[in-house]
């Protein structure tokens, strides 16, 4: 069980749920073939909509006056790419967010330096992101690790690493695509008994995560944004008070905050 839940939220389901349930595949379910195959499927058509060829809007922003002029007034927006951020496949849930702000007076350079110095990243993106590390580098291509916490009813923490690859669409423009190579749940964080569970054998907050970011320097500043493909459990039945708020409310949260605390950050603002 993880370490961190509390003993009232562990009480109460303990008290609804035979011990079976909440020890066994109800709680921990396993990825399954079909439900990677639902989402490969699923990342494939997006990495067609996402491929640029020069043609239509490079910004996602740019597609809405109105998302234009909020971001210039400085809100960070987050929208599901979806009716509803997320659609069901066999025994899982694909999340699909996309977002964006605006830094005034920030350049691409200055930016393209932020987000690819990831030592920094357990300092910039704090509490979400708690330890990072670069883990190798060849020249726009670079290999990372994030520690993630992820808090609602529940506590969960995640080691993740990532392949992130940096290109230059324009002058003006790059994007950086960054694919989830693995990601393991960790009970009792930070603990002398801390272990990683087996990827994909855990309580199913997150089995994938990839982030698409595009950056264009224009109008005195510049546009940041990334849309997140996730990739979590489905909500068994009379669980939803217990697993709903982690895995359906977080992807927004988690966009909206990693947007807001790079503005501040390029603003010379400390995070929150």
């Amino acid at each position: 069980m993880l370490k961190t839940w509390s003993l009232v939220v562990f009480a109460g389901l303990a008290a609804l749920l035979p011990a079976p349930a909440w020890e066994g595949s109800v709680m921990k379910p396993e990825l399954k073939p079909r439900t990677l195959a639902a989402f490969d499927a699923y990342m494939r058509t997006a990495e067609t909509r996402l491929r640029y060829d020069g043609r239509g809007d490079f910004l996602w922003v740019d597609g809405s006056p109105e998302r234009r002029r909020q971001t210039l007034e400085g809100k960070a927006l987050a929208e599901p790419w979806t009716a509803k951020g997320e659609i069901a496949v066999p025994d899982g849930l694909i999340h699909d967010w996309v977002g964006a702000v605006f830094i005034p007076g920030a350049t691409l350079e200055k930016t393209l330096l932020l987000a690819e110095n990831y030592d920094n990243n357990k300092n910039v993106y704090k509490p979400e992101v708690v330890d990072s590390k670069l883990l190798s580098r060849d020249g726009d291509e670079f290999k990372v690790f994030l520690r993630l916490l992820k808090k609602k009813v529940l506590t969960v923490t995640i080691n993740t690493t990532y392949d992130v690859r940096y290109t230059q669409v324009a002058p003006n423009r790059w994007r950086a695509d960054a694919y989830s190579t693995r990601i393991a749940e960790v009970e009792n964080a930070g603990q002398s008994d801390e272990r990683e569970m087996p990827p994909g054998q855990d309580h199913g907050f997150m089995w994938r995560l990839n982030s698409f970011w595009r950056y264009e320097e224009r109008d005195g500043g510049v546009f940041v944004e990334c849309e997140a493909i996730s990739l979590t459990r489905d909500v068994p039945t009379g669980l939803g008070w217990l697993i709903d708020p982690i895995i359906r409310s977080v992807p927004k949260e988690s966009l909206v905050n990693l947007l807001n605390n790079t503005r501040q950050a390029l603003l010379g603002h400390p995070s929150r």
